[in-house]
């Protein structure tokens, strides 16, 4: 493949892979983003896939169309799994019959926003666009906990390992689906140049369906926490109460997607990717996540502000429920 990745070139995860040509520009500066690519197309020809992992905002993706309109064979948009219904009628999510909404999470509203646009492009303009919907996809970089912190997640690690108590929320009896990101690479590249995949949408989840009872427990078994005394750690909590107590850190994330069951039906990929079996379990792969936190001290920082978000939540429903049993 050949591969152009367009970034700012800030970030240490944004380091180009070896053979792969780097634009490194601002992609919300409209005009210099257009004129990189003009040049990047002038010296190389038409993309014949382009992914946009960072649209955030429907007028991004509306940019987006006018941008790669006449440079592109694919325009591929990762949207998100929490688009969906949500909570869902049906335990299973299926494409085309799982409506999009979710009243919960602006930011997966803006998605499904910027999926219609796509699909009016696609209606009016012959705008060839492919959807993407990952639901919790990690990698090692991650550990995929329901309450967590999203930029220091080795701080819900760091908890289980010096037995402090740890949020889970409801009675983590919830079903949801982890998916390795090496599993999601096979489903997003054989969408890559795929005719089949063109004005179509697609979620890319794995089948390794667990409760987050069971999530938890794997990472810490993998991180090496005391089992016996993880099981008295947990502090279970309402996901209802939890968004009451920081609507900013709770409603979204957990009423908007993690609350929910989040259990889909693969049929339409494995149809038009008949290479994707996803191999990979959390149950194992955590290990390696863990291993990657372990190799570098850097990558252990902590979430001093989450720390203390969570401790004032189990201090004050913890009163709450001694309170109620002491009247």
């Amino acid at each position: 493949m050949d591969l152009t990745l367009a970034n700012r070139g800030t970030s240490a995860k944004a380091t180009p892979p070896a053979g792969s040509r780097h634009l490194a520009v601002d992609i919300h500066d409209v005009d210099a983003f257009r004129a990189a690519l003009a040049s990047d197309v002038a010296a190389h020809g038409r993309y014949d896939a382009v992914v946009q992992w960072i649209g955030f905002s429907p007028d991004h993706i509306s940019q987006d169309i006018d941008t790669f309109a006449e440079l592109t064979d694919q325009y591929v948009f990762i949207s998100s799994a929490s688009a969906y219904e949500t909570p869902p009628s049906h335990y299973i999510v299926r494409e085309g019959t799982t409506p999009l909404s979710n009243p919960h999470w602006q930011y997966s509203r803006d998605k499904a926003e910027a999926e219609r646009r796509l699909r009016v492009a696609g209606a009016e303009r012959d705008f060839p666009f492919t959807i993407v919907r990952p639901s919790h996809t990690y990698g090692y970089s991650d550990i995929p906990l329901a309450v967590t912190s999203w930029v220091h997640p080795w701080t819900a690690v760091d908890r289980m390992l010096r037995g402090a108590p740890l949020i889970v929320h409801g009675d983590g009896t919830s079903l949801w689906t982890l998916t390795d990101h090496r599993d999601f690479a096979v489903g997003l590249v054989g969408l890559l140049g795929n005719p089949a995949a063109l004005r179509e949408d697609f979620h890319i989840t794995s089948d390794d369906v667990l409760t987050w009872n069971q999530i938890h427990r794997y990472v810490a078994e993998a991180a090496g926490a005391d089992l016996d005394r993880f099981e008295e750690q947990a502090v279970y909590v309402p996901s209802r109460l939890l968004a009451r107590f920081d609507s900013d850190a709770f409603e979204g994330p957990l009423l908007g997607d993690k609350t929910n069951a989040g259990v889909f039906d693969n049929a339409k990929l494995r149809a038009t990717v008949p290479d994707y079996a996803p191999r990979y379990a959390f149950k194992d792969s955590v290990h390696e996540s863990i291993a990657w936190f372990r190799a570098d001290e850097s990558r252990r920082s902590i979430d001093h502000d989450a720390n203390a978000l969570w401790d004032s939540v189990i201090e004050r429903y913890q009163r709450g429920v001694t309170a109620m049993f002491d009247e």
